[in-house]
């Protein structure tokens, strides 16, 4: 093999190699893409729905997660929004006469996790039917419940 030809493999191994490199690394910055429009979540009321994001912070998700995992079943999912907002769907298992002590049972345990605040609960029914909402006022350290 003559000097030239060695000399041309060589460059254009270098060549293949920087190719390579170069568009696997600026592959996806090469090509604008044309911004979508954000459109809001909905949630699917039906019982297909998958489980709700437990919380949209940390402590949130903490939280939510914590509430079902120790409500023995009696929860079947939980959300935290904003750190003063807890949704709590309930499973068959509660009773409708159990439902106002559960919710003042969680509402203790929300103040306890997020302090100096006022506090919502909304419990929803297995069909993810709003029931009832514990409503903490800090300043009276007062639970009201509205039933739905």
């Amino acid at each position: 093999m003559s000097f030239f030809q060695q000399g041309r493999r060589f460059l254009t191994a270098i060549a293949l190699v920087l190719l390579l490199t170069l568009t696997t690394a600026c592959g996806g910055t090469a090509t604008a893409k044309e911004p979508r429009a954000i459109t809001p979540t909905q949630i699917d009321r039906t019982n297909s729905y998958g489980q709700l994001a437990r919380g949209n912070s940390t402590a949130g998700q903490d939280f939510g997660n914590w509430v079902v995992s120790a409500s023995k079943g009696l929860v079947k999912d939980a959300y935290v929004r904003d750190n003063n907002k807890l949704g709590i769907v309930i499973s068959s298992q509660v009773r409708p006469t159990e439902v106002k002590d559960l919710a003042k049972s969680l509402t203790q345990g929300f103040h306890k996790n997020f302090p100096n605040q006022d506090l919502t609960v909304l419990m929803y029914a297995p069909d993810k039917q709003l029931i009832l909402t514990a409503r903490y006022d800090e300043q009276s350290k007062q639970i009201q419940y509205q039933a739905s």
